[in-house]
Order: structure tokens, then C-alpha cells, then sequence
């Protein structure tokens, strides 16, 4: 049975998705300077893996970030994360690489769990090419890309490494719309993402229903987080993602990891990336970044 045999969902398309987000997209003028933007490949499991390497002024080595973007594993760029990039990498003096995996369903899951896995390995490994520092490395994403960036968290736990002192998780998806969160119920539609958005793109990443029993794409599935990297987990009030991230967070804590949750009253999900030039608070999320990053 395919996950698409669960029940009626809202008929979306993917490729007209993706150009209508770009078409309705646009890149801010004027954008914070930092001492280098690169675009590069670096090897991935299915060929070269694009990435966006941003690098600070200044001498290295510095912190590293590996940064995942959103848009249901299904849409999304890295442009949209220009923003955000930028001023973690300038306000941290940290290398951000910004990680271009994968989308469904030409590619469903584990494809992009395992290009951002293997990113963060290369990262650990080459960081020196980068004048990032291996021993000071972070994961970060938003949205499905803080999905991305907890499974990540995960798979280096179990799979022997490399070490993650770090994991942002910006509103990120780590369970099912069908899981019961009120959140789904409150915000369904006219906040940004809908109910109907989060159960197609569950129709497009799993392959079939037991896809959705593995951690490695619902880390709410998870039976043991404990020895996972600190954790901030930053969310928006008006989000049907609300409810699961702050569940997340919870048994993070609960398993003895040490967390930093954050509830932005009154605002939408994007407000870390997609929204960065939006919303006055984005500022404030990317701080609370920042802090962490330079904590390291």
C-alpha cells in the first residue's frame, strides 16, 4: 500500500509547485555582506551534492553550520535561505554550508536524509578546505529541513559519527498530520502552511506506510534520544507544526539532552528563512542562533 492510500488528500503537482514558488520568490536587493559566497559540489551518494559554502571575514578555522532547507522535501531552493545564511554566518562568524539534497518524489525518502547525512560527514572530514573547524560542527534546518537536520542528529549517533555538537530545529517536522496535534487543528488553513500542504508532501517522501515507523524520517518515532547534541528548537505560535516540535523538545529533555525551546507568540511558519525579510522577529530567531553557534 503507498502512503497516497491512506486517504483523500488535496491534488497538488509537484514541478508546477516548484515554479510557481520561484516565480513568486524574490531575492532581497540588498543582502548582508559576509567574506565569501560560493556555489560547489561536493560528493553525495547519488553524484555531486550542491552546496552553498558561506564563509566569514576573518581567519579560520571557524564553527561550522550544515544548513537543510524546507519546502516538504518536495519544493525549495537554497536561495530562499539567503537570508538567514548570511546573517548566521556573519553573526557567528561561522562557516555555513547549506546543503541543496535531493527532492521527492523523483527522489523519496531515504534520498534526502541520506545527501544530508553525507554532507555533514564530508564537512567533518574536509573542513579544513572550507576554514571550518571539524571538533565545532552544528546542523540546522528548517522546517523539513529540521526534520532533515534531527535525523541527521541521529544517524550520527547510531552510525558511528561524525560528532554534532549542535542541532537547530526551526519549526521542523518530526511527526505525522495524522498524529493528533491540536496545532493541526487550529491553524489547518490561512497560516502560511496548511493541513492539506503537510499531508500531500506526506504522499510525495515516504514510499509506502512503513516508511513511516522509521526515525530516520519521523524522529518522533524514535525509542531512545538520549546522546543526541543540544538542541534548540525554535517555533511559531500559528503553526500546524507547532505542537509536534515542542513534543520533540520534551522528550529531548526527558531523555537528557539539553534544550532550548522557544515559542514565537503570534507568528507563521518560514519566519526563520523563507519570511526572514517579513517578519521583525526573524531577527530575533536568528540571535538566538547566533548565541548558540558562538557558544560553541
Amino acid at each position: 500500500m503507498s502512503v497516497a492510500d491512506q486517504g483523500p488528500v488535496v491534488a497538488f503537482d509537484a514541478q508546477a509547485m516548484r515554479e510557481g514558488f520561484r516565480s513568486a520568490w524574490r531575492m532581497p536587493e540588498r543582502l548582508q555582506p559576509v567574506g565569501a559566497v560560493a556555489d560547489t559540489v561536493i560528493p553525495g551518494p547519488a553524484g555531486d551534492l550542491p552546496v552553498r559554502v558561506y564563509t566569514p571575514e576573518g581567519d579560520g578555522p571557524f564553527p561550522a553550520l550544515v544548513w537543510f532547507h524546507g519546502g516538504g522535501w518536495t519544493i525549495g531552493s537554497l536561495d530562499e535561505n539567503e537570508v538567514a545564511c548570511r546573517a548566521v554566518c556573519a553573526g557567528a562568524q561561522a562557516v555555513v554550508v547549506s546543503v541543496d539534497y535531493r527532492l521527492a518524489p523523483e527522489n523519496p525518502y531515504p534520498a534526502a536524509a541520506d545527501d544530508c547525512y553525507a554532507a555533514v560527514r564530508w564537512v567533518h572530514e574536509h573542513g579544513e578546505r572550507l576554514a571550518a573547524d571539524p571538533a565545532r560542527l552544528a546542523v540546522g534546518g528548517e522546517s523539513a529541513g529540521g526534520n532533515l537536520a534531527a535525523v541527521v542528529a541521529l544517524k550520527a549517533r547510531d552510525l558511528g559519527g561524525p560528532p554534532i555538537r549542535l542541532q537547530v530545529l526551526v519549526s521542523p517536522v518530526v511527526g505525522h498530520p495524522g498524529d493528533g496535534y491540536a496545532s493541526y487543528d487550529a491553524y489547518a488553513d490561512g497560516y502560511f502552511l496548511s493541513r492539506a500542504s503537510m499531508e500531500w508532501f506526506f504522499t510525495t517522501y515516504p514510499r509506502d506506510v512503513k516508511d513511516l515507523d522509521d526515525p530516520y524520517l519521523l524522529p518522533l518515532r524514535a525509542a531512545d534520544l538520549s546522546r543526541l547534541p543540544r538542541a534548540l528548537v525554535l517555533g511559531a505560535e500559528c503553526d500546524v507544526l507547532r505542537d509536534e516540535g515542542e513534543e520533540y523538545a520534551r522528550r529531548l529533555a526527558d531523555a537528557g539532552v539539553d534544550v532550548e525551546l522557544v515559542r514565537y507568540d503570534g507568528l507563521i511558519h518560514g519566519f526563520f528563512g523563507l519570511l526572514a525579510t517579513e517578519l521583525t522577529d526573524s531577527r530575533d530567531a536568528h540571535a538566538r542562533v547566533i548565541a548558540a553557534l558562538r557558544a560553541l
